[in-house]
């Protein structure tokens, strides 16, 4: 499956004034993770989703998903704080974590990564995936674009 490629368009303010977007922050208290918050809101202690938003005319499943974040939190209550990137903040700090469909949500753990899901899902992949992320530990994020391999074993001064 070919990576879709990142977008161009949509400022934050935009998305902000959809009202299921308006809605994380006012009726449920999501953070707005901007880059003068999201270092201090990723390094609190404990785990933490974060939901990486796109222009919805472009990917439209951004608002799909901000119907399906709350529900992840009434599902596990209790088990994880919320931020939501908005397009431009998005687009600044996704490179950290190496997803590659918008719109994304990842977990972090004690602010190191433990993944991410990408694209919509059905309801019980979701349940699934979020139950599996909480009970792993950290790891790597996956890199974007080019593999990255260690240097190869000398085998002579020649390399042959």
């Amino acid at each position: 499956m070919a990576a879709v490629p990142m977008p161009i368009a949509a400022g934050a303010d935009v998305l902000a004034s959809y009202p299921l977007i308006a809605q994380l922050f006012s009726r449920h208290g999501f953070a707005d993770l901007r880059a003068g918050n999201f270092a201090a809101f990723v390094a609190q202690p404990g785990h933490a989703l974060l939901l990486f938003t796109e222009d919805p005319v472009r990917y439209k499943e951004t608002l799909d998903l901000a119907v399906v974040v709350p529900e992840l939190v009434r599902a596990f209550p209790g088990r994880f704080a919320v931020g939501v990137l908005l397009p431009e903040a998005a687009r600044e700090f996704h490179v950290r974590y190496g997803f590659r469909r918008w719109p994304a949500v990842v977990l972090l753990k004690d602010g190191a990564y433990v993944g991410a899901i990408d694209g919509l899902r059905n309801w019980d992949e979701y349940v699934d995936a979020v139950g599996r992320l909480l009970a792993a530990e950290p790891t790597r994020p996956p890199s974007v674009g080019i593999a990255v391999k260690g240097p190869a074993p000398a085998t002579g001064s020649c390399g042959a």
